[in-house]
């Protein structure tokens, strides 16, 4: 989820599921130790969010979990599932599958560095050819040794030559039951499952085989699915999309006083009414008018107001519907 679920972006989804936990998109250990920019930056308001680190040199990622402890992160996800070739470049993603001991080397040493945090790994089910339960054991196996006790499965393998991180997220075929099975043959292990899952119905079916479930994309393109999410837990309330939209305003205009713009924040924002009266022109306008506007207030407003004027002519036409078949049945 590189460049989308970033501080913005989790802000934003934290105002419409309070429970969920929340990850960062791929930082990697060299942005953190030498950039200019600082990637560790979240609000309160995120937690609890995850840290998921890029990186290969367990000294490095012990002192990129060291500083993320003390930024108040409490679990730091190592990335072994990236299988674009930018980060085959840089010997981490999903190349790392191939390289197990050195997985295993990042973890024992960021579990030393900072033992009160949670190191946790998230991987493919295999790369290119080695597509086997066996072959996904091996790998586990010296991660577990090292004390890793978190995984999170995505349920596909990566094709490391021939394929675009695109296609790696479409073409190779989603095994659920491979996922269920390391579940099976690892009981202790807390598994979360990845890949291709969009509904609730879903994600309650995955629950009855594994500890958790991960949206990526979905959630992005459709944030009004997060609303769902807290029900989980037990907690669920409803979500007032004019007051989370009056909090993203205000959040925009502090982000804008500190020298942004409101676009940073507001392109996080166009899937909301995903699949709902006036989401076309909802899109429309931020997408047309977001990347130059300078006045949060008036770009939001404007195009909710184009939101609310649809779904009051779309309750209007269902009880113009009712009433018609009223009228028939009478």
């Amino acid at each position: 989820m590189l460049d989308w679920t970033d501080r913005h972006c989790r802000y934003f989804h934290r105002l419409l599921t309070q429970h969920t936990v929340l990850y960062t998109e791929m930082v990697t250990t060299g942005a953190i130790i030498h950039g200019k920019m600082d990637f560790l930056q979240f609000e309160p308001a995120e937690q609890p969010v995850v840290l998921q680190l890029g990186g290969s040199d367990p000294a490095a990622m012990a002192e990129c979990t060291v500083r993320a402890a003390e930024r108040g992160y409490q679990e730091v996800n190592i990335n072994v599932g990236c299988p674009s070739d930018r980060v085959q470049n840089g010997s981490f993603g999903a190349c790392l599958m191939a390289e197990p001991q050195t997985v295993a080397a990042c973890v024992k040493a960021m579990k030393e560095a900072a033992p009160n945090t949670v190191v946790s790994v998230k991987t493919r089910l295999g790369i290119d050819e080695h597509d086997s339960d066996e072959y996904l054991q091996r790998f586990l196996e010296p991660v577990m040794e090292a004390g890793c006790e978190y995984f999170t499965l995505h349920a596909r393998n990566a094709w490391l030559k021939g394929l675009s991180p695109k296609q790696n997220r479409d073409i190779p075929p989603l095994r659920y039951d491979r996922v269920y099975r390391m579940k099976q043959r690892y009981p202790g292990l807390h598994i979360t499952i990845n890949g291709g899952i969009k509904t609730i119905a879903e994600i309650h079916q995955h629950l009855e085989h594994v500890d958790g479930v991960m949206i990526g994309r979905e959630a992005y393109q459709n944030p009004m699915l997060l609303t769902e999410f807290d029900a989980i837990y037990g907690a669920a309330k409803p979500v007032d999309v004019a007051n989370v939209l009056e909090h993203m305003i205000l959040y925009m205009e502090r982000h804008v006083a500190q020298g942004g713009r409101p676009w940073h924040v507001a392109r996080h924002m166009i899937g909301l009414f995903q699949g709902g009266p006036g989401a076309k022109k909802w899109r429309q306008l931020l997408s047309q008018k977001g990347p130059t506007a300078t006045d949060a207030r008036e770009l939001i407003e404007s195009a909710y107001a184009e939101v609310t004027t649809a779904r009051a002519r779309f309750d209007q036409h269902l009880a113009e519907l009712a009433m018609r078949q009223e009228a028939e049945d009478i």
